[in-house]
């Protein structure tokens, strides 16, 4: 899997994507549900369409080789955020409200 920098990431993707923890242990159909999407058929009427679940899989074991989530045996499978993984979490989304909230304000100044 080729490596990703934080510059290659949409921050605000990224909060949405790992908010999905914070509710219940969530497996790889959970994510492929998440990110799913509309399905062309040509001709015919659009339709949803789950992503791929290799990828998913993929992620999700990613996140786990540097501690962000790990395995939930107690609840029959899904993974959960760590204690790093919520920190992380916290601090990204702080990020990116102070962003949002500083881009707020200069709209405003610019209407005004």
């Amino acid at each position: 899997m080729p490596s990703v920098t934080l510059k290659d990431v949409d921050q605000q993707k990224f909060v949405v994507a790992f908010a999905a923890f914070l509710k219940n242990p969530v497996g790889v159909g959970a994510i492929t549900k998440i990110f799913g999407g509309r399905k062309r058929n040509g001709t015919q009427p659009s339709h949803f369409c789950r992503s791929s679940g290799g990828i998913a899989r993929r992620v999700l074991q990613s996140l786990e080789a540097v501690k962000l989530i790990e395995k939930d045996e107690q609840h029959g499978g899904g993974r959960v955020l760590t204690a790093a993984g919520r920190r992380d979490l916290d601090r990204i989304a702080a990020q990116v409200k102070a962003k949002s909230t500083k881009q707020m304000k200069m709209q405003e100044t610019l209407v005004l």
